[in-house]
């Protein structure tokens, strides 16, 4: 077994937990205990740090977001609002003395502040359609936004408001559409686009961008320049957007010709996540290099706006760059890399390009550093342990965890940690493999086996906490996470390796994992099950047709049927990549990896979740795989969540996930019961009769 070594890695400074024998085991309860750490925002003297922390009611389906403040000399935290409602995105005022944070305490989603001294918190925005992802102006006086808008209306809240009521409550109800990315995850296009504007505090708003164009495109990013003279935006002009990749940055003046200007045409491939640099002159943002491959590695590069000039920083670096943030004096970015399950941060030095490897071993959700470089201030999670805020000396190499919002939880509940083992998969390639065992764990004892296969493909399995990886053993299975080819954090070549190869490697490297995990002496090879979401949920679809090793199977938001795969999803650029080109330009390759194909081997009983609104792989994927089980006479169940998309909703939707994953592997693997009856948790009824 390979163990993850360095010797970067800092002391920890934390109290023993409690022995896991004195604790319980993890239930789905458990998380909806636990409180979210994100967001942070550091003053401008480095004195204090806001974040928000969110609390969910399982039972209540109700879920609330606050803004907390911790002194960073003293690591003192304390609760700033206690609105009810949703407070959000703390940001702090140029001087240090205000607090702005979004809010939908009155008026929808809106800019509120708040004195840093105390006092009631202010609305300061008043826009119809809502205000997101707010940038305060330099002056003081104002701020720059995001809002989706119907383009006539622009920034005329009452007009938009007119708009939207007709279009939701009018005796027609349809969608209209002339080209392609008519909708996109959950959302129908619906005549409106994303439009950046500013507007004064208690003042009406100004548009900055207009027409049918995203600025910024879905789920990209934007910038306002330290003098407030300019915005980077990224956005697509691609002809058809829905098989392009090739985001652009575009640089629009705030002053005079606000026609948006290319500034990264030389590239055909993703160009997003701009941000200035403290005194202006850089914009650091990341890039990729092949059209087409969402999935290409993300590199770290500065724009120099006065030589208009870019400058590679992380070349060197095989994995991917995610976040990052300039030090305070521009000569430096801070950046993690996603990098064998986990996400180690890292400085590069813009003038010289030298790259310092600075925290190891710790999967970081978020940073930000302190003006003189000498903190880290992160939230960082581990498999057993939840989220919390901790402080790393640059200097010292001291990790120091600041808060305790979950420590009363994992006091109690015995989370599990994970094991890391290596598996020789496709061509002698390693592959990386997590392994939790169950509460009250016995060498001696054999236990059954859920193997969970990541989707993506692209993405990796990591060191976090998640709720498959304590649910679970919390139930009495061993679970296993492999990291296969496909996988991020392994190189790009790992990374690249599952394209046009859906049924190959992939496929060995799972074989070749559950041959290990079978031969394990606490693994009971007779009762091991798999399951798998998006990518995974294929990986599952495929695996009910080539294997009966498996005694229970589930299939999430898989894809069954790649051709009405090809002609439904909305992003053409992936399945256009990742299957080598359209269904009519590569027929063999659609017919050869096709689980669709292969339904009259159909044998092992299967749970399929799916929801009504995923329009990355649309639901109609697991209902023909249903019906393809039901015709084979396989035992098999199909839940689908009417509202809910790719990703179900974390509170009203994700405890049924859970709760129907123990139901069937209960069923067919014998670990413990589910706590409460998947049909009554549908119909409603299931707390009902818990009281």
């Amino acid at each position: 077994m390979r163990s993850f070594r360095s010797a970067l890695i800092p002391a920890l400074i934390l109290a023993l937990p409690a022995a896991a024998a004195d604790k319980r085991p993890f239930h789905i309860e458990d998380l909806y205990r636990l409180k979210g750490v994100q967001h942070l925002a550091l003053s401008p003297d480095g004195s204090k740090l806001a974040f928000e922390v969110s609390s969910q009611d399982l039972k209540a389906a109700t879920r609330n977001t606050q803004i907390w403040m911790l002194e960073t000399a003293t690591g003192a935290a304390k609760q700033l609002t206690f609105s009810g409602k949703s407070d959000t995105a703390p940001q702090w005022s140029k001087d240090g003395k205000t607090l702005y944070f979004l809010s939908t305490r009155a008026g929808g989603s809106q800019l509120w502040a708040l004195d840093a001294a105390g006092g009631e918190a202010r609305k300061v925005t008043a826009f119809e359609p809502g205000v997101g992802a707010p940038k305060l102006l330099p002056n003081g006086k104002g701020v720059a936004f995001e809002a989706g808008v119907f383009p006539e209306a622009m920034a005329d809240g009452a007009k938009h408001k007119e708009l939207s009521d007709k279009l939701e409550s009018g005796p027609v109800q349809a969608h209209l559409a002339d080209t392609l990315l008519y909708r996109h995850w959950t959302e129908w296009r619906d005549f409106q686009y994303t439009h950046l504007f500013t507007a004064a505090f208690d003042g009406k708003a100004e548009a900055l961008t207009a027409g049918k164009q995203d600025y910024p495109s879905f789920w990209q990013a934007w910038d306002l320049s330290p003098d407030g003279k300019e915005i980077c935006v990224t956005t697509n002009t691609d002809a058809v957007p829905a098989r392009s990749t090739n985001q652009d940055l575009f640089l629009i003046s705030l002053e005079g010709d606000r026609a948006p200007k290319r500034i990264t045409g030389d590239n055909p491939a993703a160009d997003q996540d701009p941000k200035y640099s403290p005194d202006g002159r850089w914009i650091a943002y990341k890039f990729q290099t092949k059209p087409g491959h969402e999935s290409d590695r993300f590199r770290l590069a500065a724009y120099d706006r006065q030589a208009k000039t870019r400058k590679v920083l992380t070349e060197a670096i095989d994995n991917w760059v995610d976040g990052f943030q300039w030090s305070a004096d521009g000569k430096a970015i801070w950046f993690t890399v996603q990098e064998k399950g986990r996400w180690p941060l890292h400085r590069v030095d813009v003038a010289s390009g030298k790259i310092t490897r600075v925290l190891e071993g710790q999967s970081i959700r978020e940073f930000v550093v302190s003006p003189d470089q000498k903190a880290v201030y992160l939230s960082k999670t581990r498999v057993n342990e939840p989220t919390e805020i901790w402080r790393y000396g640059v200097e010292s190499k001291e990790l120091k965890r600041l808060t305790s919002l979950n420590q009363a939880v994992a006091d109690e509940v015995d989370f599990r940690p994970a094991e890391e083992q290596w598996v020789k998969g496709a061509d002698g390639k390693d592959v990386h493999v997590f392994l939790v065992k169950p509460h009250g764990f016995d060498p001696a004892k054999k236990y059954p086996l859920i193997l969970n296969v990541h989707g993506g493909p692209q993405m990796m399995w990591s060191d976090t906490l998640r709720g498959d990886w304590q649910v679970y053993p919390g139930a009495g299975y061993i679970v296993a996470f492999p990291n296969p080819h496909g996988s991020t954090g392994y190189g790009q070549a790992f990374t690249d390796a599952i394209s046009g190869d859906w049924d190959g490697k992939v496929q060995t490297d799972i074989d070749k994992v559950a041959d290990h995990l079978a031969a394990l002496p606490y693994v009971d090879k007779d009762r091991m099950g798999a399951m798998g979401w998006s990518w995974g949920g294929y990986a599952m679809m495929w695996l009910e047709g080539h294997t009966t090793r498996f005694k229970a199977l589930a299939a999430m938001m898989g894809v069954y049927d790649l051709r009405s795969m090809h002609g439904a999803t909305e992003e053409l650029w992936f399945p256009e990549h990742d299957l080598t080109g359209a269904p009519w330009e590569k027929a063999a390759a659609y017919d050869r990896m096709n689980p669709s194909t292969h339904v009259k081997q159909f044998k092992t009983p299967c749970l399929v979740i799916t929801g009504e609104r995923d329009y990355r792989v649309p639901y109609t994927q697991s209902l023909q795989f249903f019906t393809g089980l039901q015709e084979m006479g396989v035992p098999s169940r199909l839940l689908v969540f009417k509202n809910d998309g790719h990703w179900p909703d974390n509170l009203k939707s994700m405890p049924v996930y859970y709760n129907a994953h123990l139901e069937w592997f209960q069923k067919y693997l014998g670990g413990s019961a589910a706590p409460w009856k998947t049909e009554d948790m549908v119909r409603n009824t299931a707390f009902d009769k818990a009281k």
